[in-house]
C-alpha cells in the first residue's frame, strides 16, 4: 500500500481485461463507481483504500487510480486521447480526455448539495480532480441531461470508463 500524501492506498490496473474487480475504498457508493468505470473500460482493476474519512478515502482512490493508470496512458503506441457520451437512465454524459501532462478538470456538473449516501459534498468533483491531477489529464466532463444523482454519477462514470479505455489503446498505424 503507497502512501500518497493524503491517506493511504494502492491500485492495479490491468488495461485490456474483462472488468474484474476487487475494490475497498471505505464507501460503498464510490466501490460500485469505480467497478462500472472498470466495467466500461474494460479494465481489471484492484483498489483498495486505508480507512479514514469520506475526504481522504476519495481523495487517496482517485490518487491511487490516477497513478496506477498514469503509465498506460502514455505507453509507446497509445492513443492518449479519448471521449465518449453515455446515458445510465435520464441523465446523459459526456467525457473527454487527453493524457496531456497539463492537469485539468473543466466540469458543468455540480453537486456539492446533493447528498450522496449520506455524503455531503461534492464527491465526483473530488474525486475527478485528484485522478486529473495525478494522472496528468486534462479532463472535460459535461452533463448533458440528468436530474437524478445516483443516475448522473453513473453516467460520468460510464462515460469516464469509456473514455480511458480509448486513450489507453494503441493507435491504428497508417499500413492498417
Amino acid at each position: 500500500m503507497a502512501a500518497t500524501g493524503q491517506g493511504r492506498a494502492s491500485a492495479r490496473i490491468k488495461v485490456g481485461g474483462r472488468g474484474e474487480t476487487n475494490v475497498a475504498t471505505g464507501l460503498p457508493v464510490l466501490d460500485h463507481l469505480l467497478a462500472t468505470l472498470a466495467v466500461y473500460a474494460s479494465f481489471d482493476l484492484a483498489l483498495e483504500v486505508e480507512p479514514g474519512s469520506a475526504e481522504l478515502e476519495i481523495t487517496a482512490a482517485g490518487r491511487s487510480l490516477g497513478e496506477a493508470l498514469h503509465e498506460p496512458l502514455r505507453a509507446d503506441g497509445a492513443r492518449g486521447h479519448g471521449s465518449a457520451v453515455v446515458p445510465a437512465d435520464e441523465a446523459l454524459a459526456h467525457v473527454a480526455l487527453e493524457a496531456s501532462g497539463r492537469p485539468l478538470l473543466v466540469s458543468n456538473v455540480d453537486l456539492s448539495q446533493a447528498r450522496i449516501a449520506g455524503l455531503a459534498g461534492d464527491l465526483a468533483a473530488r474525486f475527478l480532480d485528484e485522478l486529473a491531477q495525478t494522472a496528468g489529464l486534462t479532463l472535460h466532463v459535461r452533463l448533458v441531461e440528468g436530474k437524478d444523482t445516483q443516475h448522473v454519477l453513473e453516467a460520468i462514470f460510464k462515460a469516464l470508463g469509456v473514455a480511458l479505455a480509448q486513450a489507453c489503446r494503441p493507435r491504428r498505424r497508417k499500413d492498417e
